[in-house]
């Protein structure tokens, strides 16, 4: 009974919205998961939220994901019904130390975190491989958060999840990156202090996955019914399986059912992520699936129980071990919520950066301004880095995820410079890019598409196209097609778009999908001075 009148307190407030209204309104032109008929389809979010973790809190979801080196890192999204994201803001503006991700470190520092809320906190956790497991904490979800506490040093800590326990008690479970560590496939658990803020023993390895379950990593840890459960995806990215084990001790030993697979779907490697419980009762399980060259896509899947042992997805054949469903019906949450989802255009003209931008390192203050009483972003001219091959190497690049498999991205863009050095345009960013920039030359404007091959491997820009136009303002556009296929264009009216240089495949960074942004730089021997505003960047769909 009491549990009831909690719940039912908890609705009225949400009705009258005194809890959980979403921050946002946007609906994007290219992809929504929400059918408006009473289903959703999966991906939930078709872009690259990676390692993906959710904690309920009343009507409430929030959820984080990996962002490696990419700042602001640790993105926070809401939802009120599972399916309907809206990104609300970042839980880390920068990553430490400082003189180290100051210049891009591909691939490294944030790794498969957990959210949890506790005692009126939210605390999220996270490995860095070269540093330890780590932390930060906030009243509210929007921000501010604490500054980063490492919990334990050391290197090759990945993947940490909390559970405080039902006396008080706090433990931390965690994985191992044999790249740093020599070891992986194994699950350690560790006690904590009562604050969450340090480890306080030296560990037990819990769970050995070598023969059954290789490279074991990403566990998320749970009590219930009498059980420590830890859900751990198995098998690698691309192909593996989620695993959960159960013990009635938090040491073990585990028993262990492999729960959700690809079985005759086309959807590769199911596992890693967040297993939901709702106030109504259901559960849910919130997974990703490794598309290239969009990365690491968001699912959710229904989720039962039978003798102790969660069944996801769907399972035809009644074996215990689910499959994944592209179309389920929605969530019951107590009540209809709007359709939303994170924003992908920005206008330019609020004085501040949309959420969906990041930048290739910590951001520094001189690369960009935007003013209240102005309607576009400026970014300054600066050198590339000494020493750096290619625009992998430069820390200055605005991007954002792809948001969906096809679609179309154009910006409006005034390049202030007569000095030829000077080059400011649009980026399709990965291990291998593309790029449409406008340069100055011989008192004219030329634009040009550069490739760069295997630019994470040295590799360095070949110039495919150019052509000289009339004026510095232009509008430049990427269309992306169903499974990478690109082609740059170009238009001075904002019509008419004509094509330069050859389509081109979309290639997916290091542990993360290709993004697509934008940037303004010099040659080293290049007078100071020089920038390039941008009226807007839009998403919308293909004309075709």
């Amino acid at each position: 009974m009491k549990i009831l009148t909690t719940i039912a307190l908890i609705v009225a407030l949400a009705m009258a919205g005194c809890v959980g209204a979403q921050t946002q309104s946007y609906v994007s032109d290219v992809w929504v998961a929400d059918q408006g008929d009473g289903t959703y389809r999966n991906p939930i979010l078709y872009s690259d939220y990676s390692d993906p973790d959710v904690c309920c809190v009343g009507l409430d979801y929030y959820m984080t994901a990996s962002s490696f080196a990419c700042m602001p890192g640790l993105p926070i999204l809401h939802s009120n019904d599972l399916v309907n994201w809206s990104l609300i803001g970042h839980a880390l503006p920068r990553m430490f130390p400082t003189e180290t991700y100051d210049k891009p470190q591909h691939a490294k520092s944030v790794w498969a975190p957990s959210i949890r809320f506790h005692e009126g906190a939210f605390y999220i956790y996270w490995g860095d491989p070269d540093l330890g497991l780590c932390m930060v904490k906030a009243e509210n979800p929007a921000g501010p958060w604490s500054e980063p506490v490492v919990v334990k040093a050391g290197k090759g800590l990945i993947d940490c999840c909390p559970l405080w326990d039902e006396d008080g008690q706090a433990y931390l479970v965690h994985a191992w990156a044999a790249s740093r560590a020599q070891i992986n496939s194994i699950l350690t658990v560790h006690k904590m202090n009562a604050e969450g803020t340090a480890v306080i023993d030296e560990g037990r390895h819990v769970f050995d996955g070598h023969e059954d379950h290789p490279t074991m990593e990403g566990a998320k840890f749970y009590r219930q019914n009498g059980y420590y459960y830890i859900f751990a995806p198995a098998g690698g990215v691309a192909q593996g399986w989620q695993v959960v084990l159960r013990s009635r001790d938090i040491y073990g030993p585990y028993e262990d059912r492999t729960v959700l697979a690809q079985g005759a779907t086309e959807i590769n490697g199911p596992h890693q992520g967040a297993w939901v419980r709702t106030l109504v009762g259901q559960s849910w399980f919130i997974h990703f699936q490794e598309v290239q060259p969009y990365g690491r896509v968001v699912h959710l899947q229904p989720m039962q129980w039978q003798d102790g042992w969660p069944v996801i997805g769907e399972d035809p054949d009644g074996d215990g071990c689910g499959q994944p469903v592209l179309i389920h019906a929605m969530p019951v949450v107590g009540r209809s919520w709007p359709i939303v989802t994170p924003v992908e255009t920005d206008e330019f003209n609020s004085g501040e950066l949309g959420l969906q931008w990041q930048w290739n390192a910590n951001p520094d203050i001189r690369w960009s301004i935007m003013l209240k009483d102005k309607d576009y972003l400026r970014l300054f001219a600066l050198y590339m880095p000494d020493g750096s091959k290619s625009l992998w190497d430069v820390p200055n690049l605005l991007l954002q995820k792809f948001p969906a498999p096809s679609f179309t991205a154009t910006t409006k863009m005034t390049l202030q410079s007569q000095e030829r050095g000077v080059r400011a345009g649009l980026v399709v960013f990965g291990r291998s890019y593309d790029v449409l920039s406008l340069t100055p030359t011989e008192g004219k404007y030329q634009l040009e598409h550069h490739h760069c091959r295997r630019a994470d491997r040295g590799g360095t820009e070949s110039l495919q196209a150019k052509r000289i136009v009339d004026g510095h303002e232009i509008y430049l556009r990427v269309t992306v097609q169903e499974g990478g296929q690109c082609q740059f264009f170009y238009s001075m009216m904002d019509k008419d778009y004509v094509p330069l240089g050859d389509p081109f495949q979309a290639r997916e960074g290091a542990w993360i999908g290709t993004k697509v942004g934008i940037f303004c730089l010099k040659s080293p021997g290049t007078r100071n001075g020089g920038y390039a505003d941008f009226d807007w960047f839009r998403m919308s769909p293909n004309l075709d």
